[in-house]
């Protein structure tokens, strides 16, 4: 109920001073350069916790003192919670300082992190393994570069491959990458951030460095045959440079320094055109020939590796195709099996031949894998690791049914901790039973 209440002429009320951000940062009321150029700006990013505080401030103030409206959009994304989705203060000492995360791991990895953890508008969790993960993401685009780079002697910044250069595999990426553009494009205009970079995070990962690179290979290292070598160094040159401009907006330091050391055209990444996907590049049809190969790389793959087959034991490979249209394609392209899945010989029988025995198999999209066993494997040496893991297993079976068939443990030991070790047991008697399978089927070769 004083009546002496005083207020102090040099302080301004935070929210109203922020309300006049838009255009008093850039010389209001004198009506500057500046202001003529920035005023109105066309989007806001803000968290959603100050939506009236400030956002409605500088709404109404720019409506008043500015005569417009000062954005176009507002972008609101969620919170950065810590690991337990609690708000970061001070107080409870939860907070993680962006300084040294970038010091730790760079500013690049911050941003593709925070850029990538989440849909619009929904809090996020900071875990410190997901930073690792973009710190890894990082260097997979590092050292996919340094590969380029340790290829380019003798690339022609002037050479451009015919139609007919192109093998599935160049068809195949060009048009992924196509694709890639258009749906980036598409996202960024959507403020589909997230949603844009993951597809950025697969293409790169993926399909450009775990399957084309490797595909390339081949061609980049026969410096006889030098067309197909140049073919090779301009796809790959095509892809990386065009793939760096798409990432640049999420990952601005390491796209600009790579950038500037493979060819290129200007001066900075930075105001490069913005890629515009080729609907000319567009090939589904060599994108469901190049799946259904890579498909069948995967299934030899994982066949040999249920066998434990040395990576340098080459194998046989026949196939049998109920889509007659394929026997063209694998024909074509049974180097790449030859590269990646270490076959020796590929066949492709014929619809009514018949079909091996004694080999494992598989179906993917229409294939059928027949991987011999003979010579594959020792027969004697697999069977004999096999017990020795069965016995182990038994050994867990049998511990972990009489923990379980303990009432005292049952009645003492938490819920939570009795549902893991169910979970356990389950777990080793399926792996059990996979191994008898296996012996069960060896023992017939």
């Amino acid at each position: 109920g004083s009546k002496h209440v005083h207020q102090d002429e040099d302080v301004l009320d935070t929210w109203f001073s922020s309300g006049l951000w838009p255009f008093e940062t850039m010389g209001w009321p004198e009506q500057t350069a500046e202001l003529k150029q920035f005023y109105p700006t066309s989007v806001l990013v803000t968290g959603y916790d100050i939506i009236f505080f400030w956002v409605a401030r500088m709404v109404m103030m720019g409506l008043e003192f500015g005569k417009d409206i000062p954005f176009k959009h507002v972008f609101i994304h969620g919170l950065v919670r810590d690991s337990q989705g609690r708000k970061m203060s001070k107080s409870l000492g939860n907070g993680i300082d962006p300084v040294e995360v970038i010091e730790k791991y760079g500013a690049d990895t911050l941003r593709f992190m925070l850029i990538t953890g989440n849909t619009p508008g929904n809090d996020m969790r900071f875990y410190w393994e997901r930073v690792e993960s973009a710190r890894n993401f990082a260097n997979k685009l590092w050292n996919a570069s340094r590969f380029m780079l340790m290829n380019l002697e003798g690339f022609d910044k002037t050479f451009v491959p015919e139609a007919s250069d192109y093998t599935l595999a160049d068809k195949w990426i060009l048009s992924r990458y196509a694709k890639t553009a258009i749906s980036i494009t598409e996202n960024l205009e959507k403020f589909e951030l997230g949603e844009a970079g993951r597809s950025l995070y697969d293409f790169i990962w993926n399909e450009f460095c775990d399957w084309y690179i490797e595909l390339s290979k081949a061609r980049l290292y026969d410096k006889e045959n030098v067309r197909p070598r140049k073919v090779a160094q301009y796809v790959l040159s095509y892809v990386l440079e065009h793939t760096l401009r798409l990432l640049h907006p999420f990952m601005p330091f390491i796209t600009e320094e790579i950038w500037q050391h493979i060819p290129h055209e200007g001066k900075s990444i930075m105001v490069a055109d913005w890629p515009i996907g080729e609907e000319a590049k567009l090939d589904d049809a060599s994108e469901m020939e190049m799946t259904t190969i890579m498909e069948t790389i995967k299934s030899i793959r994982n066949m040999r590796a249920e066998v434990n087959a040395a990576p340098s034991k080459k194998t046989e490979v026949i196939l049998h195709l109920s889509d007659e249209s394929l026997t063209d394609v694998f024909a074509k392209n049974s180097g790449y099996l030859e590269t990646l899945a270490s076959a020796k010989n590929v066949t492709i029988l014929a619809k009514d031949d018949a079909k091996p025995e004694n080999a494992m198999t598989a179906v993917v999209n229409g294939v059928e894998i027949y991987l011999p066993l003979a010579g594959l494997i020792d027969v004697e040496k697999e069977t004999a690791r096999l017990n020795k893991e069965l016995a182990t297993l038994d050994k867990e079976v049998s511990r972990l049914d009489k923990k379980l068939s303990n009432a005292g443990f049952i009645a003492k030991a938490p819920a939570d901790i009795v549902e893991k070790e169910r979970e356990k047991l389950k777990g080793y008697e399926e792996k059990r039973e996979a191994v008898k399978q296996r012996l069960a089927y060896l023992a017939t070769l």
